[in-house]
């Protein structure tokens, strides 16, 4: 009977707690509506504790090729789902309407940011840049200038090598966390058509972009 007694007594105790002790902060409903994100583009402004900080540095080696139809890039970011973010850095030719006229250059960045919706189309894009080391910086925001909630983010580099030859670079950061250097994987698409043949490992048009790497740092 003492035992029983006893763990009455405990029972009690941890229901109603001491005297004068503050009561159990509440459990948060489980059954609160989650938060809808846009389909396409992320937008949605984080909570406090939520909102990434620090920033992002996409880094490759860039060669500058000769003739037409080629050294077309495209820099740009989406969340873990493929959701289209924000882009860095686009050449000037393809994204004030080249594209419509060379449907091959830099295509998937064209559809992944359904590029006729971009209000200011100018501030994201340049020449052709000269050989060397490239660095385009993400601030962790998103197209309407809103910062990004701490998450898993992927980065992508597309080239247009020459005609319907391309390349694309794609790799993951978690943002959020400490700090963390990524080198991106790299899928060469050789394809002829009549006005190239398909290019191969060996071509010069091979090394237009190479060594893609991004660094994290909070």
């Amino acid at each position: 009977m003492k035992i029983y007694a006893a763990i009455a007594f405990i029972l009690l105790f941890t229901l109603t707690g001491c005297a004068g002790s503050d009561p159990p902060p509440e459990t948060p409903s489980a059954s609160a509506a989650p938060i809808e994100l846009p389909s396409r583009v992320l937008s949605d402004t984080p909570s406090a504790q939520s909102v990434a900080t620090g920033e992002v540095t996409i880094a490759f080696d860039y060669q500058n090729q000769s003739g037409h139809a080629s050294n077309q890039f495209a820099v740009w970011i989406e969340d873990a789902d493929g959701r289209y973010v924000k882009t860095l850095y686009a050449t000037r030719f393809t994204a004030n309407g080249g594209y419509k006229n060379r449907p091959d250059s830099i295509p998937v960045w064209v559809e992944k940011t359904g590029l006729a919706d971009i209000e200011n189309v100018d501030a994201i894009t340049g020449a052709t840049p000269k050989s060397g080391t490239l660095v385009y910086t993400w601030d962790l925001t998103g197209v309407d200038g809103a910062p990004v909630p701490a998450s898993t983010y992927h980065f992508f580099v597309e080239g247009s090598l020459r005609w319907k030859n391309r390349v694309l670079y794609t790799g993951a950061l978690k943002i959020g966390g400490g700090a963390a250097t990524v080198e991106a994987e790299a899928r060469f698409i050789y394809e002829a058509s009549p006005d190239q043949p398909a290019l191969n490992d060996d071509s010069p048009e091979h090394d237009m972009i190479g060594a893609v790497m991004a660094v994290y740092t909070p």
